[in-house]
């Protein structure tokens, strides 16, 4: 077990009774967000965002615990274009306790072709123990985990609580926080928090919670390769001149070897102790097909926690329809590369740079551009922040947590860290390995949303008792 003290068995009576009693009404707020389609990307209708906003900060409001609920934006970094709006509420800490920092995000990815889901995918829809809708998951029912928490903490102990809060629910996560660095600097001192809990991540299985103590970072670009001044005939001169697919082929073909193993020398991983997860988890959980083989080499965990990941995420080429017997003068691709816990991304990217300049084949020009780099993260197991967090989650699921990584990033998280260097970072989470996040049909298991929200309950009612 946890090594620090049980929670008083009355006292989790009352906050298991309050969460379990609030349920019904935390859903159907959940649901309300869910149809608010806050896409936060370019192209789509920024309202929904500060629609998105509007409620969140209502909701906070409702609480009547907080000093100050505003909703705020910082320009993005190196523009002074405005980022999207976040919600910010603090309550100043008393009697000497700590303050903590609950962070969500309130934006959502695109749907995608609606001909995915089977129900639409901002009509929140319960089939069976999920809930379906964009956003259900990732990370509306994380903000509504923060709402119901704080709820359930004054339902047990009162408004005049002792504990200090930030509700930070930002407004464009998805969209690559781009505004997020200027907006904790414009209020750190609001910010300021001993424990921050990013509530953005997946849980074990339903039955089973995980406490994120390792983020990948990312490195992402377009890498645009050109090898002839304008379009020329396939059968005049195929067979003499690179045209600028085969070249681009050849180079991309270097990042992996054999194995499918990332091949560019400078970038590092490790191996390390993992859960149990055998290959047939892994096809079930990813979808791989019969006959297709999994890469790379290792533990499976330690390929997708520990060891960098390169993939093509995008390319602009002819289509096969818009096809004629021409050899392309030029070819972009959108290139991302997962950074293992440890490196900084900006050597990671030096990594990149000099395998592209001695692999690129036949001369080919080759340029980067639209690089956005995020560092990765390793949470720090030995603080106390950690001990309370997995007794609340021990408590709330009955079962004992697994400390988990993550293949995919939040660069924002190793911002926090420059920011707040003495805060305790816990990542949590209210998904769950079926909830598919980003993904047609997203959905929450609404099982493992109640033992989320009583996890965080369970942990702020701690706090509230800790010196």
């Amino acid at each position: 077990m946890t090594s620090v003290p049980a929670t008083h068995p009355d006292l989790l009576a009352s906050l298991t009774r309050s969460v379990t009693e609030g349920m019904p009404s935390t859903i159907a707020e959940l649901a309300t967000l869910v149809r608010t389609a806050s896409v936060s990307w370019d192209g789509f209708d920024p309202e929904t965002v500060v629609r998105s906003a509007d409620a969140v900060a209502a909701l906070a409001t409702d609480l009547g615990v907080f000093d100050s609920v505003q909703i705020a934006r910082a320009p993005k970094a190196g523009t002074d274009d405005l980022g999207q709006p976040a919600v910010l509420a603090t309550r100043a800490a008393k009697n000497g306790r700590p303050t903590i920092m609950l962070y969500a995000h309130h934006d959502v990815q695109p749907p995608g072709d609606d001909s995915g889901w089977d129900s639409p995918p901002f009509e929140p829809t319960v089939r069976g123990d999920r809930l379906y809708g964009r956003g259900a998951a990732d990370d509306k029912a994380g903000v509504m985990a923060h709402m119901a928490a704080i709820r359930t903490l004054v339902e047990v102990a009162g408004s005049d609580f002792d504990l200090g809060l930030v509700l930070f629910i930002e407004g464009e996560e998805e969209f690559g926080s781009k505004s997020f660095g200027n907006f904790l600097q414009q209020h750190r001192a609001e910010l300021e928090a001993d424990v921050i809990v990013v509530a953005d991540s997946n849980n074990w299985t339903t039955e089973i919670p995980a406490l994120t103590v390792g983020l990948r970072g990312n490195v992402t670009f377009k890498l645009t390769v050109e090898t002839l001044e304008h379009a020329s005939h396939s059968g005049m001169f195929g067979g003499a001149v690179p045209d600028a697919m085969l070249a681009g082929i050849r180079l991309l073909s270097t990042l992996h070897d054999d194995a499918g193993s990332v091949a560019v020398a400078g970038l590092v991983g490790r191996d390390t102790d993992t859960p149990p997860y055998d290959e047939a988890q892994l096809r079930l959980e990813t979808g791989l097909l019969d006959g297709v083989s999994p890469i790379g080499t290792g533990s499976i965990l330690d390929r997708i926690w520990s060891k960098p990941a390169i993939t093509v995420t995008g390319i602009d080429a002819p289509t096969v329809v818009a096809a004629s017997n021409t050899l392309a003068p030029s070819v972009s691709v959108k290139v991302s590369v997962r950074v293992a816990p440890g490196q900084p991304a900006e050597e990671a990217l030096a990594a990149i740079e000099a395998h592209i300049a001695t692999h690129t084949p036949f001369g080919a020009r080759v340029t980067m551009s639209d690089v956005d780099l995020g560092d990765p993260f390793l949470v720090d197991t030995a603080g106390w922040g950690v001990a309370e967090a997995k007794r609340a989650m021990a408590e709330a699921w009955d079962a004992e947590p697994v400390e988990a990584g993550i293949g995919g990033s939040i660069p924002f998280i190793s911002e926090l860290t420059e920011v707040f260097p003495e805060a305790q970072i816990l990542v949590t989470g209210v998904e769950d390995p079926d909830s598919r996040a980003h993904s047609p049909n997203e959905s929450l298991h609404l099982g493992v949303f109640r033992k989320a929200v009583l996890t965080e309950a369970i942990l702020l009612a701690r706090l509230n008792e800790r010196a």
